[in-house]
């Protein structure tokens, strides 16, 4: 103990500030350093769950990924405590480089190779290793820099470590995601990161440093915020290049709104697409098919009132609108962006046949769990038009709990129809939504239709596309006692791609393959598999 107090005591003698000075400078160094590995904690966790889907099993592929490999970082750092300073210099220029560009290589991985799994856990695992080196090496510096106890030292670590992360948690949604962006936040956090690591070493411990290894961390400081500036700079020029790559040359709208990516290509009738979070939603080339299976067969029997969930396209509504006896029609869309560009984008407004300039509509922002929460209204028809129940952030849209509101809103003899996902491809899902039904007081009667056929696809990698397109489509009609007959009213206006005969037959074709046993979905207890 008193040769480690003389060592202590003599090192903080060569320090070019007061030993209180340094400390604190070493715990603003933390604060720093463990906000900006936050930052590429949950960047790393929301890019994966825009690109892959599924923020459940992403951010637990994250979390304990970059846990394990901060336990292995630590081990590692053992090896450069006897050279803290110029380790822990190299380790935050690593760090910035590898985590300001995670972002980029994650959507290039995705963009130009279809798959960013394995870059994924890649960058999880590397971040990981160069956060977990980050405490060791500041233990060490942080004693260099005064006489402390190693009980005191840790905690003043930890306090400012854990402060640092909350700021990077709160910085994230609300300053820079907004402000930036996901890949120019990244790049940005990258250059904070190595500037707080270099100033501390090149600064406060210069003195620790010889000629060679003050040059070496100088060019490779500078070598790093170079890249990550010159990123920076053409950002836009790469997310370019990428949304060419994933939905081809003809985009023509991109934004990125609060929920969602919302991309808009083609103009014709024949090359339309809408893609919410790089998912197709809508294709001029089909959707006419889709939509009217979805619609008509709950529009027979009373339909004054009707309400559509989702849906913000606009496409269902047209279909209910066909029907001159609707008196009102309520769209609850939970992103105002989609509804805005349905009723403004020419080719969009045009395919769904300007419904929104149709008096009997009315069009509601938010979020329908909690909107069939507080309304009073009832309804004689629902048509739920939402994203697959596998995408993670929609599994409340497909609870028990969610139909038993649904089962709420509906009048006697009202009718619900629900959009339960491909039956051929993810029977386990759809199953799962008509037995969600059923537990939240409806009775069922499930079909399917066939889907969209192999090489329509809309967008750049046509191949890809098809093959990850539905071969066919779940629907599920339900009611709150007795769901009556499969069937579309003969005085309504008839679809052109779905007649009695289809609808009767898409009938008996689910009914054939109905998995038995399967069990509600709750909000407690979600039971719907990642989107493949």
């Amino acid at each position: 103990m008193i040769d480690q107090q003389v060592s202590l005591r003599g090192g903080a003698a060569r320090l070019p500030v007061r030993p209180r000075t340094g400390r604190l400078l070493v715990l603003a160094a933390v604060f720093v350093c463990a906000a900006c590995g936050l930052v590429y904690e949950l960047e790393l966790v929301a890019l994966a769950s825009y690109l892959i889907g599924d923020s459940v099993t992403q951010a637990s592929v994250v979390l304990s990924v970059m846990v394990f490999a901060m336990g292995l970082g630590s081990l590692l750092a053992k090896r450069l405590r006897s050279r803290a300073a110029v380790g822990f210099g190299l380790v935050e220029a690593a760090l910035a480089l590898v985590g300001g560009t995670s972002a980029l290589v994650l959507y290039a991985s995705f963009a130009w190779l279809g798959e960013s799994r394995y870059a994924l856990v890649g960058f999880s695992l590397a971040i990981g290793i160069l956060i977990g080196a980050e405490i060791p090496l500041l233990m060490t510096l942080i004693q260099r820099v005064d006489r402390q106890d190693a009980g005191g030292a840790v905690a003043d670590l930890f306090a400012a470590d854990y402060v640092g992360a909350l700021v990077g948690g709160l910085a994230f949604p609300f300053l820079l995601l907004p402000m930036m962006g996901q890949l120019t936040g990244a790049l940005f956090t990258g250059a904070v990161n190595a500037a707080a690591g270099g100033a501390l070493v090149l600064w406060v411990f210069r003195r620790d440093l010889g000629p060679r290894s003050r040059r070496l961390l100088i060019a490779v400081d500078v070598t790093v915020i170079a890249v990550l500036a010159t990123a920076t700079v053409l950002v836009d020029d790469f997310e370019r290049a990428a949304r060419r790559a994933v939905y081809g040359d003809e985009v023509r709208v991109a934004v990125r709104t609060e929920v969602q990516e919302v991309v808009l290509t083609g103009e014709g009738q024949g090359s339309l697409g809408l893609y919410l979070d790089g998912r197709l939603r809508v294709s001029s080339r089909d959707g006419h098919r889709y939509h009217e299976a979805l619609v008509h067969p709950g529009m027979e029997g009373r339909r004054a009132r009707v309400l559509i969930l989702g849906g913000g396209d606009g496409l269902a509504a047209r279909e209910v609108l066909r029907y001159p006896d609707v008196g009102s029609v309520v769209v609850v869309e939970l992103d105002p962006a989609v509804t805005r560009l349905a009723r403004t984008d020419p080719a969009l407004s045009g395919l769904n046949g300007h419904a929104y300039d149709d008096p009997r509509l009315t069009a509601v922002s938010g979020d329908a769990f909690n909107w069939l929460r507080v309304t009073r209204d009832r309804y004689d028809v629902v048509v739920s038009d939402l994203p697959d129940p596998g995408i993670t952030a929609g599994t409340k849209l497909y609870s028990a709990e969610f139909y038993g509101l649904v089962a709420q809103a509906l009048r006697p003899g009202g009718r619900i129809v629900v959009h339960a996902g491909p039956l051929g491809s993810r029977p386990e899902t759809y199953w799962t939504v008509e037995a969600s039904m059923r537990a939240g007081g409806l009775a069922t009667r499930p079909y399917r239709v066939e889907g969209r056929p192999t090489g329509v696809a809309p967008g750049p990698h046509r191949t890809t596309d098809a093959s990850r397109a539905p071969r066919d489509w779940g629907f599920v009609l339900g009611a709150r006692h007795e769901v009556g007959r499969l069937g579309i009213d003969p005085r309504a206006p008839v679809p052109r791609s779905l007649g009695e005969r289809e609808l009767l037959a898409a009938g008996r074709s689910a009914e054939r393959v109905r998995l038995r046993g399967a069990l509600p979905s709750t909000l407690a207890h979600p039971r719907y598999r990642e989107e493949p």
